[in-house]
């Protein structure tokens, strides 16, 4: 029990925190060998051919205000479209786009989700690279420019932009700000070390050529089309000079809502992407796919169960000190997030008590997410989480 539960604790910690500090080991010395990574120049006449890409659904509210941000992007204005497609939209989404003549707009009535839609327009996409973006989210002006650029190396097959999460100060969502900023000097270093491994639907590109269409039941197709980039032997660099900004979910509600998505796609894309769990081909990126990856989205929730019961049942049989203080620690952590569901629900701000509460809302969610996944209760097409 001893031995199972120490293995337990340790590959929780590693999965969230422990690879992090290895990955900033690995950088050190591979700064030391080689230098830092200098960041490509490129002449801005000499940027590739680029189409923005948004898929809409029911964003009447948002969407003149996203169209507006597209076009104020900084790109060479003779190798920049827009391209926005708004199947299934029933409010005022397709008819506010078709007002701007500078956006090539596709449209159909019948709602098939959003990859569907995105196949569709890629088969009418010529540019070299192709840039995807939520409707919801904002560029900043130089996004296209900091993206592009690192397509002059051509190992490089795709770039990831950073999500950047906007909050109130001390709302119960506090612990969604606090994980994107973590996730992303993750994935700063991922970049770094070889590759990021998936990247997030908010910004993300790719050369067009590389683009392999997924299946229309897939449920995180921004994830799997970066990550079957990365298996062609192509890196995926991330750029944080490259930003979408989208607000924080309304509630923890809402975001448990997302997060249990995610974790059915992650199942999902873990299942598909098997191969990539065998180190021979690629071992660098089987690495950072199964230390940043593939244990959060499976063993990792029923680790944390397993180190607390094996905890009690130590102390109950052996009453040893280090035991107990190792369950005091435990119990004292849940305890904490506990108090941070209360306040939730009671809508009382205490932030330091929401970064534990939210650790273990996404663990849970992915105990949900494997559970809706195996019932076949996850739909492609979901519905969109409230934003404030």
């Amino acid at each position: 029990m001893k031995i199972a539960l120490w293995i337990s604790l340790f590959i929780t910690f590693y999965a969230f925190f422990g690879y992090g500090i290895l990955l900033f080991i690995l950088i050190k010395i591979k700064r030391v060998i080689k230098g830092k990574p200098v960041v490509p120049v490129v002449a801005f006449d000499k940027l590739p051919t680029c189409t923005l890409v948004v898929a809409a659904y029911n964003e009447e509210d948002i969407i003149d205000q996203k169209i507006q941000n597209s076009l104020a992007l900084v790109y060479p204005k003779d190798k920049l479209e827009f391209l926005f497609i708004t199947d299934g939209s029933t409010d005022g989404t397709a008819e506010k786009v078709g007002a701007y003549p500078e956006i090539r707009h596709m449209h159909t009535a019948e709602r098939k989700g959003k990859i569907v839609a995105v196949h569709r327009a890629m088969d009418t996409v010529t540019t070299e690279v192709v840039v995807f973006t939520d409707a919801n989210t904002f560029l900043n002006a130089e996004a296209l420019v900091n993206i592009c650029r690192h397509y002059a190396d051509a190992r490089v097959g795709a770039v990831a932009g950073e999500k950047r999460v906007h909050a109130e100060a001390g709302n119960a969502t506090a612990g969604e700000g606090f994980y994107w900023k973590y996730e992303s000097k993750l994935k700063t270093w991922d970049s770094e070390l070889y590759s990021v491994v998936g990247a997030a639907g908010e910004l993300f590109s790719l050369r067009t050529a590389l683009y392999q269409p997924v299946p229309p039941e897939t449920i995180l197709d921004d994830f799997m089309i970066s990550l079957l980039v990365a298996q062609k032997g192509f890196r995926v660099i991330y750029e944080p000079e490259a930003f979408a900004t989208e607000s924080a979910s309304q509630n923890v509600t809402e975001e448990l809502k997302r997060k249990i998505r995610i974790a059915a796609g992650g199942i999902q894309s873990i299942i598909w992407l098997k191969a990539l769990l065998n180190p021979l081909p690629i071992p660098v990126l089987s690495f950072q796919y199964i230390s940043h990856r593939a244990l959060r989205w499976t063993v990792t929730p029923y680790l944390m169960i397993l180190a607390l019961v094996l905890n009690i049942a130590i102390v109950v049989m052996h009453g040893s000190f280090i035991y107990q203080l190792l369950l005091l620690a435990q119990i004292g952590f849940y305890l904490l997030a506990l108090f941070g569901w209360i306040l939730e629900e009671r809508q009382i701000k205490v932030k330091i008590f929401f970064i534990p509460y939210y650790f273990c809302m996404m663990n849970y969610a992915v105990m949900a997410g494997i559970n809706r996944y195996a019932a076949g209760r996850q739909s492609a097409i979901w519905e969109k989480a409230k934003r404030q």
